[in-house]
């Protein structure tokens, strides 16, 4: 393509529209119908140009021009509470319902990991002994011990707090980083993993698996089910990088790191939930077979809420993406 040919030709239709734009909204119909179809073009011109001759002067004005336009024409649009209500009700649980065959096997292969951890170090006395010294495990592991204590170590507030904020650094982390191929995130996994298979192997050599069991399960299981959530997702994301499907990759991680920002909301709100559930049911006096109940309701609740809501909103559409007006504009791609 000439590119001084290709200038000369439509100069007069870039420079309409910037005339168009500067009058604001004192437009006519037929001029607001101008200006709607000049910006349509110049999108199409902007792409041609730069997958054809790219001219670093000239793209920069056409993509201004074109911010512009897209601006007028779209208009900007306040957040309100019915796009929250539309977050809660279907964005959220559709992302993470449509992520599901990514989070799913990444739940299960992880506690497969922890369980053998737990299952070696319970096995071999060696291996506890690398831990530590026999006095301090037993601290750790005897009735009043560490690993009972831990949960009412603090009030019960502010341990909540503590709780959620760790967790939701985590989850946010493995999203965030999922980018880079994955491999922060399953890093993250493993790290969580080993910590759990150590309590568990240790626990269940002194004979109390069930204990920690009882300790663990009531907030662990939504907990759990959140990370591996965010994992699975980060790990999807790092996969985009590899194989970005029939768009393009630009397009591809724009649209997955989208939802993953929206992952990060919705997981916040869920790890809020277990790290009430650590701070308050945890370590309270309830009977042991009370505290699981509620964390097993807890946990099939969100999973209903995938299921159900998700399920329903992924049938209908819905990506977990934001609005498409408040996209950034996708141009034409040159044949």
């Amino acid at each position: 393509m000439d590119l001084d040919v290709y200038v000369t030709a439509h100069r007069a239709e870039w420079e309409r529209l910037d005339h168009l734009l500067s009058r604001g909204g004192k437009l006519t119909g037929a001029e607001a119908d101008e200006l709607v179809a000049l910006y349509q073009r110049t999108a199409t011109h902007l792409s041609l140009i730069q997958s054809s001759s790219p001219d670093p002067m000239l793209t920069a004005r056409l993509t201004q021009l074109v911010a512009r336009a897209r601006a007028t024409v779209t208009g900007t649009r306040r957040a309100s509470w019915r796009d929250a209500l539309h977050f809660l009700t279907a964005g959220f649980p559709a992302a993470v319902y449509r992520s599901r065959r990514w989070w799913i096997p990444t739940a299960l292969l992880s506690t497969l990991v922890a369980v053998i951890i737990g299952w070696w170090i319970a096995v071999n006395p060696d291996v506890q002994a690398s831990i530590g010294a026999p006095a301090e495990l037993r601290e750790m592991t005897r009735p009043g011990g560490q690993y009972e204590t831990y949960y009412s170590s603090h009030p019960a507030a502010s341990f909540a707090a503590q709780v959620w904020t760790n967790n939701a650094q985590a989850a946010a982390i493995c999203l965030v980083l999922g980018a880079f191929l994955g491999i922060p995130v399953l890093w993250i996994l493993f790290m969580n993993m080993l910590n759990l298979g150590v309590g568990i192997g240790l626990m269940s050599a002194a004979g109390r698996l069930d204990v920690f069991l009882g300790l663990i399960l009531p907030h662990g299981l939504l907990e759990l089910t959140a990370v591996f959530v965010a994992a699975g997702t980060g790990l999807r994301l790092g996969w985009t990088v590899i194989d970005p499907g029939p768009t393009t990759r630009r397009a591809a991680l724009a649209q997955q790191g989208r939802a993953a920002i929206g992952m990060a909301i919705g997981l916040a709100l869920v790890l809020f939930l277990s790290g009430l559930i650590e701070g308050f049911v945890t370590p309270s006096g309830l009977p042991t077979w009370a505290r699981i109940a509620i964390g097993v309701v807890a946990e099939l609740a969100f999973l209903a809420y995938v299921y159900v809501l998700g399920g329903r909103a992924a049938r209908a559409g819905e990506t977990g993406d934001v609005e498409l007006a408040d996209r950034s504009a996708e141009l034409p791609t040159a044949a």
